[in-house]
């Protein structure tokens, strides 16, 4: 019996990549589940085939040969398929990466962007992405659900040997974190295709450069993504980690797809070296300046064992400020909450808008001025078959007008890719900052809960009255752990967007002043007349 799967979410094919269009509630065939990529091979109820992506399906009935399992991120793979080999084929189980901790099926198949026709309302901030870009969420994220409970970590303090502090600051704006006195920046360029296994698994390489030791490393996508799971397991209760560029079957080795990773990956590497927090983690510095491969290893065990994760890293929070009461710290939440949810609607509006006027401004609005420009050059030929005396003049005015509305065409055409390109870009990284946001705020209002609750813990002997003093302590050090974050987030919020409006506003003048002065060069051939 062939295995079928419920559609959760709309998805539209990309063409020429093979996919096929699917929508939330339809049901299609599972054809293969082992192309690899993040990919589920389908074929709908019109007998159509192709790929869709795996997180927008769910897998039901029973399979054929018993030769599916479920991962632990409740992904259904197959038993007979090692990995992916870099050029979109299956690797047999013995072939095997030199590096056996790491898994190849998540070798540098990453991408996001403004180029498709994928759509924005579902599955993260896609945009015009050839690939929807979605927030990961580690099933071990918040261990309030796994691990130790609510009361368990507002009684927990940090081990002896943890050096890690996280000092809280009140400024005029309140509570803030303490920034490095010399901010941490780094340069991802020089990317190159590389091969392991007698060029069996191949890769791209990326050169990147902190300011601090001006002293290169290299990494390959999958590392990225490594340092993107731990920095989501360890700062992911407190702070919002944008998620990387989603990942892709095909095309990964071609250069407009690798410039438009490294700009991406620049991007995500840029906003990491800005957190005060994330910035000086021992998993962000040893990512940036490990010496060799065993440095890099013994440093990457460490990381993979560090017990403060998830809420448990609000035990490291130091505020100076006095304590906070519960009341306070739940009236905060809410204002945070409204604040980020009508934020996060702005941002699809956004996006929605500016994936629209991209298809138009890249499919019929060019196609429009070519059929002006057409209409004027066919007048012209008419009025040319007359013979009239004199006529020259206006004939070869309406010739150029017409070849002025095909020249913008194309300009219009190709003005996306100058200004609404970053601003949608942008977009895309605060939608996924900001799909973070819930649960953190879920976090705090957990820690509020169990703390209006230490009454009853007290009365039913579960806690004494100093524990319940300290769970007030720690639920305070959260609320400016979170006031901290936000602080930090309306300041690059103000940065960035005054940025990226002022590049955006720039082009548009000259995109319609270039247009303007096409317009006065073709109208000045009618002027002689």
């Amino acid at each position: 019996m062939a295995l079928e799967a419920q559609v959760l979410y709309d998805f539209n094919a990309e063409p020429g990549n093979n996919e096929l269009s699917v929508r939330q509630g339809e049901t299609v065939i599972v054809l293969d589940q082992t192309v690899g990529g993040g990919w589920i091979e389908a074929q709908d109820s019109s007998g159509r085939t192709g790929l869709v992506p795996e997180g927008y399906l769910q897998v039901t009935g029973d399979g054929v040969g018993g030769g599916e399992s479920w991962s632990e991120g409740g992904a259904l793979v197959s038993k007979t398929t090692a990995g992916w080999d870099g050029r979109g084929l299956n690797t047999q189980a013995e072939v095997e990466d030199d590096d056996s901790e790491w898994d190849d099926d998540w070798d540098d198949q990453s991408m996001g962007g403004y180029h498709g026709d994928d759509k924005v309302e579902e599955g993260g901030a896609s945009g015009l992405s050839t690939s929807t870009s979605t927030v990961k969420i580690s099933l071990n994220k918040f261990p309030f659900s796994k691990g130790p409970s609510p009361e368990v970590f507002l009684l927990a303090k940090p081990p002896a040997h943890c050096r890690d502090r996280f000092p809280v600051y009140i400024e005029d704006v309140g509570p803030v974190w303490l920034y490095p006195s010399v901010p941490l920046d780094c340069l991802i360029a020089d990317p190159k295709k590389e091969s392991k296994l007698y060029g069996l698994k191949s890769f791209i390489e990326y050169q990147i450069t902190p300011n601090t030791t001006s002293r290169p490393v290299n990494h390959r996508y999958k590392h990225f993504d490594w340092l993107y799971e731990r920095l989501l397991e360890k700062f992911g209760s407190a702070l919002p980690i944008p998620p990387l560029p989603d990942k892709q079957v095909t095309g990964r080795f071609e250069d407009d797809f690798i410039r438009m990773r490294m700009e991406q990956l620049q991007a995500w590497m840029t906003r990491m070296c800005r957190h005060p927090v994330v910035s000086q983690s021992d998993v962000f510095q040893l990512f940036l300046t490990y010496g060799d491969e065993k440095e890099w290893k013994a440093g990457k065990r460490k990381a993979e064992r560090d017990e403060m994760v998830g809420p448990l890293i609000f035990s490291l929070v130091e505020p100076e400020a006095a304590e906070l009461d519960a009341a306070e710290v739940e009236q905060k939440c809410e204002h945070y909450s409204r604040f980020t949810r009508s934020m996060d609607d702005g941002v699809r509006e956004l996006l929605n808008v500016g994936h629209t006027h991209w298809k138009r401004c890249t499919g019929p609005l060019p196609k429009e001025y070519e059929r002006i420009g057409r209409a004027f050059r066919n007048l012209s030929t008419v009025f040319t078959s007359s013979r009239y005396p004199g006529e020259e003049t206006l004939t070869d005015a309406l010739t150029a007008a017409g070849q002025t509305y095909e020249h913008i065409a194309e300009i219009v055409a190709q003005q996306p890719q100058k200004d609404l390109h970053f601003l949608m870009e942008t977009n895309s990284e605060y939608r996924g900052m900001l799909g973070n946001f819930p649960e953190i705020l879920a976090v705090h209002k957990a820690a509020v809960e169990k703390v209006r609750e230490s009454d009853r813990l007290v009365s039913a002997g579960k806690i004494n009255n100093s524990e319940r003093k300290f769970m007030n302590q720690r639920l305070s050090n959260m609320s400016y752990s979170l006031q901290a974050e936000m602080n930090h987030f309306h300041s690059n919020r103000i940065y960035d967007y005054n940025r990226v409006m002022q590049l955006y506003l720039q082009e548009q003048v000259t995109f319609y002043q270039q247009i303007a002065d096409k317009l006065r060069a073709a109208l000045s051939r009618f002027a002689t007349l």
